[in-house]
């Protein structure tokens, strides 16, 4: 058994480390344990640009397949629930003494096992932060061709969405090569101001443009099948909205710890200053952008709001920008899989060259996906679903569950168990709105238009 004040010893002390000098020099050189400075603030910026991302842009279309009652119910439930997930996460960073998870499957590991960790969490991280990215690969270049569209109507030919994609990832092949997260705190500070930005320009321009005089709150769809599959697909953009868990733990790494300060106080300042920017940005733009255009509304807010042009075009370089920071803090933890699994399994060396070869390839990866399936609102309910809900909703509950192991029908017990039982059913029900979308999209789509 091990002395919990010896392995805090071990761990404060720098000249007692139990790793070889080679294990050492490649736990500097990863993305998430290379750097260690982080400021509290740098948690708030990375939170919001994580958080909030393009999915903000969806929420009064979901508003509008959710309704007046259930919409609002399902926007404060997930913002509490997320939030208590979250601080949870954050407690448990730092659970056990002089040893700190620095990655969601480490602590899934801690939770349920070596290997079934592994098996439980990385897929499902995988899904998640792949399939963000892929997502704002289209939502970069439809924001891009949306401004190309509105800067000038008359004297440029028409650019496929496919060319777009391409320069929106044309960015990434450069920046990727940043080595950690502490050194894109810059790219995500100003994404972060750009999602308030955009977040307001949508409320805002849609409170000047007023209740539409042909407008309406009921359901869109025509059969009562239309009417419960977009419901469950509106449950699944809702989750995307709310799916900053997956790099949580990574974010936290970044923070110095000591016993007498560990990382989870600074670090929950930050999500707390986060989820104040996050409700600032969510609760206009749906409840207001559903307010004034009803089921009228498209997936994306920007292209309902057709004037002034000036500023849809604005905001949508501003979706630019935002979407480019969110790629980064999503990619980082999977450029972090990758190398660990090329240095630590298939032992090369760590170099530029390796890191140079395999960003540019994931970055390549997820641009071609992006540009075989761009439909935008499908991919976000079957992904929000499938994999947003386990990793945001209920896995910190499972895992809170399996390593306090609080008392049955205890206040822990029974919050845990509702979100838990919440969460399951959002993994059930959204993928299924989500899909039927996609196969309805993909009626009238040709590969490479």
């Amino acid at each position: 058994m091990v002395n919990p004040s010896d392995t805090n010893h071990r761990h404060n002390n720098s000249n007692v480390d139990r790793r070889t000098a080679k294990e050492k020099a490649i736990d500097d050189w990863l993305p998430i344990t290379s750097s260690r400075e982080a400021k509290w603030w740098y948690s708030a910026f990375h939170n919001v640009t994580a958080m909030v991302g393009a999915g903000v842009l969806s929420l009064p279309y979901a508003m509008s397949e959710l309704g007046w009652g259930p919409g609002v119910a399902v926007l404060v439930i997930s913002w509490v629930v997320t939030l208590y997930t979250l601080w949870q996460m954050v407690e448990m960073h730092e659970m056990v003494p002089g040893r700190r998870f620095d990655r969601y499957h480490e602590l899934g590991q801690y939770a349920f096992g070596e290997k079934l960790g592994l098996y439980i969490v990385v897929p499902q991280q995988l899904i998640v932060e792949v399939g963000v990215d892929i997502v704002y690969m289209v939502t970069g270049g439809k924001s891009l061709q949306k401004f190309h569209n509105l800067v000038c109507k008359n004297d440029c030919k028409d650019i496929k969405l496919t060319y777009f994609i391409m320069i929106f990832a044309s960015v990434h092949f450069v920046i990727s090569h940043l080595p950690n997260f502490n050194s894109i705190s810059w790219v995500s500070l100003v994404a972060a101001i750009m999602s308030l930005s955009y977040s307001t320009i949508a409320w805002t321009a849609s409170v000047k443009k007023g209740v539409q005089p042909d407008v309406e709150y009921g359901y869109k769809a025509k059969s009562t099948a239309g009417t419960v599959f977009g419901f469950f697909s509106a449950l699944g953009d809702v989750a995307f909205a709310y799916a900053g868990h997956n790099v949580v733990l990574e974010i936290q790494a970044t923070i110095p710890s000591t016993p007498e300060k560990p990382s989870k106080g600074p670090m929950w300042k930050g999500v707390v200053v986060a989820y104040i920017v996050v409700a600032l940005c969510y609760f206009p733009v749906a409840l207001i952008g559903y307010w004034m255009f009803g089921n009228a509304v498209s997936d994306n807010i920007l292209i309902t709001l057709k004037n002034p042009d000036w500023l849809i075009a604005m905001a949508n370089m501003f979706v630019v920008f935002h979407v480019i920071g969110s790629y980064q803090i999503y990619a980082m933890p999977v450029f972090d899989m990758i190398e660990t699994v090329l240095v630590k399994k298939l032992k090369f060396p760590p170099s530029f060259g390796l890191r140079f070869v395999s960003r540019n390839l994931y970055v390549a990866f997820t641009m071609f996906v992006a540009i075989c399936f761009p439909f935008f609102g499908g991919l976000l309910g079957f992904f929000g679903g499938f994999a947003f809900a386990p990793t945001t909703y209920f896995l910190p509950c499972v895992m809170w569950l399996a390593i306090y192991k609080p008392r049955r029908f205890s206040l822990s017990w029974i919050a845990n168990w509702i979100c838990i039982i919440m969460g399951v059913l959002l993994m059930i029900l959204s993928p299924i709105g989500g899909l039927r979308q996609i196969i309805i999209q993909a009626k009238d789509y040709k590969f490479f238009s």
